[in-house]
């Protein structure tokens, strides 16, 4: 049914709660997983004098980093249930649109990802990536809260 899963995360306890349930039915399925973590681009921010307040480089080297140990730790999870899995990072882009471009580049046939479930205007304040990956994917997403 599910062939190739794609589990996202952002390295939260939430995100490893989407996980762990991700790997649980991958294992199973007997389905190939790919994990993705996705570094957004650097907020422009300016100081009064309209100089850039952040290093790019520094900024971009910190996100890699961050990654590599999202992914790294993702990994150590699915080893200990006996799962080899793939990893993707893409860094500078939008998590949503992101999320949706592998999956489709994969041809993965099922989306796993965590939500905190917001509404209201703490949805509107905080934005919601599984939201955007609900309206946009064009294949199944399985929401964990």
């Amino acid at each position: 049914m599910y062939t190739h899963i794609l589990i996202s995360t952002d390295g939260s306890a939430l995100a490893q709660r989407g996980v762990d349930h991700g790997l649980s039915l991958a294992k199973a399925l007997g389905s190939k997983v790919t994990i993705i973590t996705v570094t957004e681009p650097l907020p422009v921010l300016t100081t009064g004098d309209g100089a850039w307040a952040r290093d790019l480089k520094g900024y971009e080297a910190d996100q890699t980093k961050f990654a590599e140990g999202v992914l790294s730790g993702v990994k150590a999870s699915a080893a200990k249930m006996q799962l080899e899995v793939n990893t993707a990072h893409v860094s500078n882009s939008h998590p949503a649109s992101a999320i949706v471009e592998t999956a489709q580049r994969l041809g993965c046939n099922l989306i796993v990802m965590a939500s905190h479930g917001r509404r209201g205007i703490k949805k509107v304040l905080l934005g919601s990536q599984t939201s955007d990956v609900l309206v946009t994917a064009t294949v199944p997403v399985l929401v964990i809260h």
